[in-house]
């Protein structure tokens, strides 16, 4: 008989679950729809053409492989800090310390340029608020609604996504009046021709299919926050499976939908030319003040990212305090059960970006925008690496037919993902626009690794000299 392989256990958590199964829909809803789907969608076409709908698909099938891996660890091991804290304990403290700390360096970029974003489109309506002061009263308010309890992080975020996915839902339903009823378009159908009429479904060639996958994973950065919230969640073994289940036909609907119909409206290489394609299918409809609704539903959709942000990050520092790979300050909590302290610690991170918004609001959103991409690489990375581990353990234990919500197709659902992060990081090698963000990266992992090896030295030397002090 094998011998049974032993783990160690987390730390104790002390925070309220209370997030319910509501919150936790529109949370996973929320991850996987944001500002990458509204504006980015141009670039990527313009990349690819029609043939991006494959893109999305592609890239949508290993998302959903990704988040089952997390999700079959996150139903058994509901802890807060999801992928950090089973990088911690499956692969290696480095791992766990560099996927947490990512979380800072991201924060950063993240909260910078969609602040700037934010900014932007509040100068929509009212063009002489600076962007500094819209990003400093948004983060503000976000801070309170973290700080005040978990419940109302999710309600916010509840309707926040809720916005997002009624203007999605419409401009679909809108959009397929028009390619087979003419509405909109003087009662002449639109038809499917655009999706071949111009160079192809392949326009750009292979090359160009391929090389989109960038900017296709960087929309969907984010969902893999569902497993941060599970650990605290009311019910983890049934609102978890839902949420994720749900998360490839919401891929379907919501992206490889929502792209169809540009393609299919638009010729390929005139989608984004005058703006949003969403504000165009509006304003096509004649629906008044279309460009007012889709500048309202972008600012949510920003707001939605930004409070995201700051529930992610606080559990991402409040893991690594337990995991002794951060101050042990972050993880205390207030008598809410909120880690206060890294809460804290994330709004002061959020005020740089208000900062660089007031000194180079030009160049903030295409300073950091792409720093993010390497921040999702290795937290995608590190799930699919870690379930590896985790189902090895499980079936080395005879444990395997306990487990209630088991990754399909393992293990060649993860090598199918890890194939696929092998890919985008290869693309980021060979666009202009993206080398930048791989170079900052590498300078990056080599400051981490730095930092680890001095805190965990120094964290090992104290904790050897508490034994001591208690042994004596």
């Amino acid at each position: 008989m094998s011998k049974r392989v032993h783990v160690q256990p987390y730390e104790k958590e002390d925070l309220k679950r209370g997030l319910s199964s509501r919150h936790i829909q529109m949370i996973a809803i929320g991850g996987s729809i944001g500002t990458g789907l509204f504006y980015g969608s141009s670039w990527a076409i313009s990349r690819g053409g029609p043939a991006i709908l494959l893109t999305y698909l592609l890239v949508g099938i290993a998302i959903y492989f990704i988040m089952r891996a997390l999700g079959e660890m996150a139903v058994e091991e509901p802890v807060s800090g999801s992928y950090i804290s089973y990088s911690n304990r499956y692969i290696h403290r480095f791992v766990g310390f560099l996927t947490g700390w990512n979380a800072f360096i991201f924060l950063i970029a993240t909260s910078a340029a969609e602040l700037n974003a934010l900014g932007r489109y509040v100068q929509f309506w009212f063009p002489d608020v600076p962007i500094w002061v819209s990003s400093l009263a948004v983060v503000l308010i976000l801070f309170t609604i973290n700080i005040i309890g978990v419940s109302i992080y999710g309600e916010a975020e509840y309707w926040f996504s809720l916005v997002k996915v009624v203007a999605i839902v419409l401009m679909i339903i809108f959009g397929v009046l028009m390619i087979f009823f003419g509405v909109g378009n003087g009662g002449n159908p639109v038809g499917l021709g655009n999706l071949v009429n111009h160079g192809g479904f392949f326009p750009t060639g292979i090359s160009g299919f391929i090389l989109s996958i960038v900017m296709v994973a960087f929309a969907f950065g984010g969902v893999e926050n569902i497993g941060l919230a599970a650990g605290e969640a009311k019910d983890v073994k049934t609102t978890i499976p839902k949420a994720i289940n749900s998360v490839f036909w919401r891929i379907l609907i919501f992206y490889v939908g929502a792209i169809f119909i540009l393609v299919t409206i638009y010729p390929w290489n005139t989608v984004g030319s005058s703006g949003s394609p969403f504000v165009e299918i509006f304003t096509k409809m004649d629906i008044p003040a279309a460009a007012s609704i889709m500048n309202f539903v972008v600012i949510t959709a920003v707001l939605s990212a930004v409070n995201s942000s700051i529930f992610t990050n606080t559990r991402s520092f409040y893991s690594l305090s337990l995991a002794k790979n951060a101050p042990s300050f972050l993880s205390k909590v207030n008598s809410k059960n909120i880690p206060s302290a890294a809460v804290i610690l994330v709004f002061v991170s959020m005020l740089f970006g208000v900062i660089m918004n007031y000194l180079i609001p030009e160049s903030v959103f295409s300073l950091f925008a792409s720093v993010t991409v390497f921040g999702l690489i290795s937290s995608w990375s590190a799930i699919l690496i870690s379930h590896l581990k985790f189902r090895k353990i499980k079936i080395k234990n005879n444990e395997v037919d306990k487990l209630t919500y088991k990754m399909p197709f393992y293990p060649y659902s993860n090598y199918f993902g890890l194939f696929f992060m092998a890919v985008i990081i290869v693309c980021m090698s060979i666009l202009p626009d993206m080398r930048l963000s791989l170079g900052v990266s590498a300078v990056w992992v080599v400051l981490v690794f730095i930092a680890y090896k001095f805190y965990t030295k120094k964290n090992i030397a104290r904790d050897t000299l508490d034994k001591e002090d208690f042994s004596a």
